[in-house]
């Protein structure tokens, strides 16, 4: 297992304790956060791969946590623990994009597993996210496989510079660097420079 930084944020003590500690002991690295405010505070400040909050505390809730996690980090998970379970608060958990949905008390194992799930959708997409980003290119040629708006394998081949006007909307000019012009000259004065 990667070191992953969780965030748990619960209003009850023995909570954050309890799991906090359960967690630690597996491995993970876990930040607590009393409240709703000081967990906003906290991811303002760092980044967490798997944030797990209360569903209902004081004047910020779990629905907002959720929201602010999802719009500082797209990637990262976030989990909703709730002793007040309904179908509404699933309904609006699940609207607002959270990963998982638990209701306590909950076994310990039970959690462990739930993060584990959720940690491990994470390191996919960021697998996924990474081949996204790749760029094919032909190890002869130089041309590069345009994938824009296609399945990914089926996109066709254009030259670099084409592929940067297309998608850069730039228009490149051949020109020599510094160390190609000085083997250029050597080569068609046959003088070293």
């Amino acid at each position: 297992m990667g070191k992953y930084n969780l965030l748990l944020v619960d209003d009850d003590p023995f909570i954050l304790e309890g799991i906090g500690s359960d967690l630690e002991y597996r491995g993970y690295q876990v930040t607590r956060a009393a409240s709703g405010e000081k967990a906003v505070t906290l991811l303002e400040a760092f980044h967490f791969d798997l944030v797990i909050t209360d569903l209902v505390m004081g004047q910020t809730n779990g629905i907002h946590v959720l929201q602010k996690t999802k719009q500082l980090y797209s990637d990262a998970k976030v989990m909703i623990l709730t002793g007040f379970g309904d179908m509404n608060s699933a309904i609006s958990a699940l609207r607002y994009h959270a990963d998982d949905y638990l209701i306590k008390p909950c076994e310990s194992e039970e959690m462990v597993l739930r993060v584990k799930n959720c940690l491990e959708d994470l390191e996919l997409s960021r697998r996924i996210s990474l081949h996204q980003k790749i760029l094919p290119m032909c190890c002869v040629c130089k041309d590069i496989r345009d994938d824009t708006g296609k399945e990914p394998g089926t996109g066709r081949w254009v030259s670099i510079e084409r592929f940067i006007h297309d998608h850069a909307g730039v228009d490149i000019t051949s020109s020599y660097c510094p160390e190609c012009a000085r083997k250029t000259m050597e080569t068609f004065t046959g003088k070293k420079q």
